[in-house]
């Protein structure tokens, strides 16, 4: 096991090359996005996961959005569940095992779309990173799978209990291929945030996705403020644009800020592995675009190598000051598994 995760640290993140650029700071202070909740600290997408990052001073809590059978929105990483609640444990459930091919990707589990809201709420969530999050695993069969109404029930109690605003950032999970399954995401989400009260320009709500055409779509529905997901390789999966790498020219900025209010790129392509600062907020900046770059964790796995405290990759290494390397190159905000550590970033950062 031990030789395993070297060989995992050795390869993962490895920088690529990138030129420096004056940054633009904003104007405004950076928000922090509670990854999932506080995932780092409790089974995510849970409310206690939610809670916590309220409790330890998150802007905004981040559902993934994914469907059930009967036409219901919960927040899972993924709609393959296998990894993320106890459904192998459920006798009742086991026929419903079954092998999908989502976003080009073949894979084997329980998917959400093929359970009632009701079949859901029996089930109980437990942490998906066991082996980097140890702890959070005393908390597995203890948490329900929420729903979205619940998620925005909870930012807004917590809103008033609190005398500050708590705002949520969903992101509508493989849109194409629930949209082909009879399922689409985006018309039950409107509807919710309508119901709210949240579906104004200055709502505290932002729609993100990694795909395209469903943001387009939804520029023309909401004024809710949009953000394109951007990763590091690889391309949108409804094909609209060929690459993600075309997606950060000047021209492809441009045309995201036809539709969308910021970009949410992966950290990588905001400040490489190595420290140095890309072009990418800048340019997004010349574009009218706010920069919200994913994901800030503390375990040494998913830091930089020169950030990384021994070579445990569960083991905690200075994700405070890779968070300040990126609020250095100006960016609007950053999603976190860690909020406590975000919020100590920010505000030492915004002094």
């Amino acid at each position: 096991m031990a030789g395993m995760w070297r060989a995992a640290l050795a390869l993962i993140m490895v920088a690529g090359p990138a030129a420096a650029k004056e940054t633009i700071m904003p104007a405004a202070k950076p928000i922090v996005i509670a990854h999932r909740g506080a995932s780092g600290e409790r089974p995510e997408h849970t409310l206690a996961s939610y809670t916590l990052a309220i409790e330890q001073g998150a802007d905004f809590i981040e559902p993934d959005l994914v469907m059930t059978k009967d036409g219901e929105l919960v927040a899972r990483h993924e709609n393959n569940i296998a990894d993320t609640t106890d459904v192998a444990s459920h006798a009742e459930f086991k026929d419903r095992k079954t092998t999908k091919t989502i976003d080009g990707v073949k894979m084997t589990g329980w998917f959400t779309e093929d359970f009632t809201l009701a079949e859901l709420k029996t089930l109980r969530a437990k942490e998906r990173l066991p082996l980097l999050r140890r702890g959070n695993t005393q908390y597995d069969g203890q948490f329900e799978v929420p729903t979205l109404r619940e998620v925005i029930a909870l930012a807004k109690s917590a809103a008033v209990t609190r005398g500050r605003p708590v705002g949520i950032y969903p992101e509508t999970k493989h849109p194409s291929y629930f949209a082909s399954i009879g399922l689409p995401l985006e018309a039950k989400l409107l509807v919710e945030l309508k119901a709210a009260g949240w579906d104004r320009a200055d709502a505290p709500v932002f729609i993100q996705s990694f795909e395209v055409n469903n943001l387009k779509a939804l520029s023309k529905q909401t004024k809710v403020r949009l953000i394109q997901l951007l990763d590091a390789e690889g391309g949108p999966a409804d094909k609209a644009q060929p690459s993600y790498a075309a997606m950060i020219t000047p021209a492809g900025l441009k045309e995201i800020a036809t539709y969308a209010a910021g970009i949410g790129p992966a950290k990588v392509m905001v400040v490489t592995n190595d420290g140095a600062v890309t072009p990418l907020v800048a340019d997004a900046h010349a574009s009218g675009l706010k920069v919200h770059p994913w994901t800030f964790r503390a375990e040494n796995f998913f830091l930089p190598a020169g950030l990384r405290s021994g070579i445990n990759p569960a083991g905690h290494g200075r994700l405070e000051e890779e968070i300040s390397r990126h609020l250095a190159a100006g960016v609007d905000g950053f999603f976190t598994d860690y909020p406590y550590h975000g919020v100590q970033a920010r505000d030492r950062h915004s002094r």
